[in-house]
């Protein structure tokens, strides 16, 4: 039977990179302790959530890939011998810049990245100010502990991103993520953004037979124009089997690392009990290409 131990670490992010990089490094490698193969960080992980507001001298905080953060990511997926999901500001060249997950095999070497295709643009989270599309498609990334169909927070909306990963052959789909509440929505309205969230990840799951490893940010994060109240993060850092029943699921409210075990034989005995893959009308679905069918 082919298991494999996997780690997620919600974190609180402070002002300081490099205190926030020192409690990542703690955290990856107490999560190696328990015997985890693969640590699965959130999104920009390095720092706050900076697209709260539209600021062209936070341009200053993106890096190369490779560069010195995946030099620190690299050291610390090698010493600790694990696969090591990251995501990371990329500076791609001259104004251009990309909202990008790296993956890191165990013995530190980047097994791929993946740029974020769907860039979301709403209040307090103006990240089309930032970042440039991804053109790298939805390709899974092969490593050590096998084939991952990584994704970045707002692409965890769109069921076509998880499928063609699924198609291409990933074992697992993995969401880095940054989302929260704004203050001014009513505790009804909260519940709802929350549940919406976690049901259309647990629906990937489901419709594509593979665990959803989904690691979510916590905390308030102020926000610098005092134009809102910030972003209180909602955590809720969660993992799915592939019939989206929960395998484990972090608080709302603070840090939290979690070791859980996936059994990665039992998405095949999954799709061989519900064969949606088999049952797929794909002669039918030339419309999904369109912008909108009249």
């Amino acid at each position: 039977m082919r298991k494999i131990k996997v780690g997620i670490i919600q974190q609180a992010n402070t002002s300081d990179l490099r205190t926030n990089l020192m409690n990542l490094a703690k955290s990856i490698e107490a999560c190696a302790a328990h015997g985890a193969q693969l640590v699965v960080l959130q999104e920009l992980h390095n720092s706050l959530y900076f697209c709260q507001t539209e600021n062209t001298q936070l341009f200053d905080m993106a890096e190369t890939i490779p560069g010195p953060s995946t030099g620190f990511y690299s050291e610390l997926a090698a010493a600790n011998k694990i696969v090591l999901v990251t995501s990371l500001f990329e500076k791609r060249a001259p104004g251009l810049y990309h909202n990008t997950a790296v993956v890191f095999d165990s013995d530190g070497s980047i097994a791929g990245k993946y740029r974020k295709m769907h860039i979301p643009d709403d209040p307090a989270y103006y990240e089309k100010f930032y970042f440039t599309p991804g053109d790298i498609g939805f390709e899974p990334i092969q490593t050590s502990i096998g084939k991952l169909g990584v994704l970045v927070c707002w692409d965890q909306w769109y069921p076509e991103a998880a499928r063609l990963m699924a198609l291409k052959g990933a074992e697992l789909l993995i969401y880095p993520t940054a989302i929260g509440w704004e203050s001014s929505d009513t505790d009804d309205e909260k519940a709802r953004q929350l549940n919406a969230w976690i049901i259309s990840q647990r629906a990937h799951a489901v419709a594509n037979g593979l665990p959803v490893i989904s690691v979510n940010r916590v905390g308030h994060e102020p926000d610098p124009s005092m134009q809102t109240n910030g972003i209180q993060f909602w955590g809720n850092s969660f993992i799915a089997g592939p019939q989206g029943e929960f395998l484990a699921q972090a608080g709302n409210d603070h840090p939290e690392n979690m070791v859980v075990e996936i059994d990665m034989e039992r998405s095949e005995n999954v799709r061989r009990w519900w064969p949606f893959l088999r049952d797929r009308r794909i002669d039918e679905y030339g419309g999904l290409t369109k912008r909108f069918l009249d």
